[in-house]
């Protein structure tokens, strides 16, 4: 089963921005969410919708719609930038 991955514009900015070797990383991981929306090592976020995954020092935040099989990625950034 697999998920369709949609981007916020904020998002796509930011990944713009981003330097190799993290860009690579990062852009792996978010599409390797359409086939396992979940993970190894994802949280749940506390006082949010959304969950989180860690690539290297970044986070990436996004929201699982299971009715529409789709990924929403909401956020992206530097683990001491992201959460505030």
């Amino acid at each position: 089963m697999m998920y369709r991955i949609t981007f916020k514009k904020s998002v796509l900015k930011i990944l713009a921005q981003i330097n190799e070797p993290h860009y690579g990383a990062i852009t792996k991981a978010i599409y390797s969410l359409a086939s396992n929306p979940r993970p190894q090592g994802y949280k749940k976020l506390k006082g949010r919708d959304g969950y989180r995954i860690r690539v290297g020092d970044y986070r990436i935040i996004y929201e699982i719609f299971e009715n529409e099989l789709l990924i929403d990625v909401i956020n992206l950034g530097h683990r001491r930038d992201i959460y505030s």
